[in-house]
């Protein structure tokens, strides 16, 4: 339903129409008629099991209540309920295609309604008339508790008036214009039924329209929320990470506490002379220099364990878990040698003029030893300071912070 567009705008169109117009079709039919099998299917079973059981009781009664030959006449046709109650509830177990499911009721309920009618027929005098009134009473409880489709609920509706009318003109207490006038009468009830089984269905397919609605808006609403969230954690020009979102990384790697298991490493990266590759070429080569150099970070590092953000206008800060200090240089160099073989122009730099080279990388290296406490800002901050370093003495290199010394002099060069 949320990723069908049409199936939204089918039950949008039929939520905006009147009740009594409310017409399924198609794959909303479908749906309905899925998510309504279940409790029907239970309806069926468990009026098919009680109608059987009843009409043993009854036939027991009789034999013990009744002249033997009374009782023996009905016990031939009212045998026929049982084992037709049983088939429809073995067919009514599991799901079948409709039409099976169809026919398998529609002649139970005949040969239930007609083993009826048979049972007064056989017995004769006053039990011809009240079974007949019996056989209607049955097929009315079926038409109301039965949530079936509308074809075959006027089908049992329509044979339940035949039997009724076949048998009552065969009736030999009555006259066949009396006949008539019954089933005239008994018709008006059965149609009222029907007219109400109707309202019922239309009021469960309007309240499962409903409920498509209210879900199609809310997969709207969560994929919204989460197009907003990923917003306010991504940064849209590159759409790596953002400061928040690294932020967030970083209390989940420490775990709220003062240590990082396993040790972890970060790389603070700043673009060399970026305010003057803006002022030579525009922001719009800036924009797309920030795009590609995003990409190589991400390109040189592990995606599955490694977090890259965008930390300032031209910063970038990697965070990489569970690595030493020559692992971490290792990847601080590839990052700087890939930027540089590009070969992004940035006519202005003083590092490098030519064209071809690139825009220039500068990268501070902290790496935090797995036996040691150290807080993430820590491990930025020293970070930061190796990078200052790399950018006081020729920037497109890679410096990297000693732990063991908490001074500039702990940082070493590696070009």
């Amino acid at each position: 339903m949320q990723d069908d567009p049409a199936v939204a705008a089918e039950v949008e169109r039929l939520l905006a129409h009147r009740t009594r117009d409310i017409r399924l079709k198609g794959e909303i039919k479908r749906l309905f008629q899925a998510r309504v099998w279940s409790q029907t299917a239970k309806i069926i079973r468990a009026w098919m099991t009680w109608v059987a059981f009843l009409d043993v009781l009854t036939l027991a009664l009789n034999i013990v209540m009744l002249p033997r030959t009374i009782a023996l006449s009905m016990l031939l046709p009212g045998a026929i309920i049982p084992p037709v109650a049983a088939a429809v509830v073995l067919v009514w177990r599991k799901r079948r295609p409709s039409w099976v499911q169809g026919v398998s009721l529609i002649t139970g309920m005949f040969l239930i309604l007609l083993s009826i009618v048979l049972v007064g027929a056989s017995a004769g005098g006053e039990f011809y008339e009240r079974h007949l009134n019996i056989m209607l009473f049955v097929a009315i409880t079926a038409i109301i508790i039965f949530g079936i489709p509308q074809a075959w609920t006027v089908t049992v509706a329509a044979l339940a008036l035949g039997l009724y009318l076949v048998f009552q003109v065969q009736n030999p207490g009555l006259e066949i214009g009396n006949a008539v006038a019954a089933t005239l009468f008994f018709a008006s009830g059965i149609l009222a039924t029907v007219a109400a089984r109707r309202t019922m269905t239309i009021l469960a397919q309007k309240t499962f329209l409903f409920e498509l609605r209210d879900r199609h808006r809310l997969a709207e609403l969560a994929e919204a929320n989460d197009r907003l969230e990923l917003l306010a954690r991504t940064d849209p020009l590159t759409g790596i990470d953002n400061r928040r979102r690294m932020t967030e990384t970083l209390d989940h790697v420490w775990g709220g506490g003062g240590k990082c298991p396993g040790g972890a490493a970060m790389l603070m990266c700043d673009i060399d002379h970026f305010k003057k590759l803006n002022d030579h070429l525009g922001h719009a080569e800036g924009d797309r220099c920030l795009i590609e150099v995003a990409r190589l970070i991400r390109d040189n590092v592990r995606r599955d364990r490694d977090h890259v953000a965008r930390y300032g206008g031209e910063e970038f800060l990697v965070l990489l878990p569970s690595v030493n200090e020559q692992e971490a240089a290792i990847v601080a160099e590839r990052i700087r040698a890939c930027v540089e073989a590009a070969c992004f122009p940035n006519p202005g730099s003083r590092v490098s003029r030519y064209i071809t080279l690139s825009i220039g990388l500068s990268i501070g290296v902290a790496v935090q030893a797995p036996a040691q406490a150290i807080s993430p800002e820590q491990l930025q901050r020293q970070a930061d300071e190796a990078l200052y370093v790399a950018k006081q003495t020729g920037r497109n290199r890679v410096v990297y912070h000693r732990l063991e010394s908490s001074s500039l002099l702990g940082a070493r060069s590696m070009r």
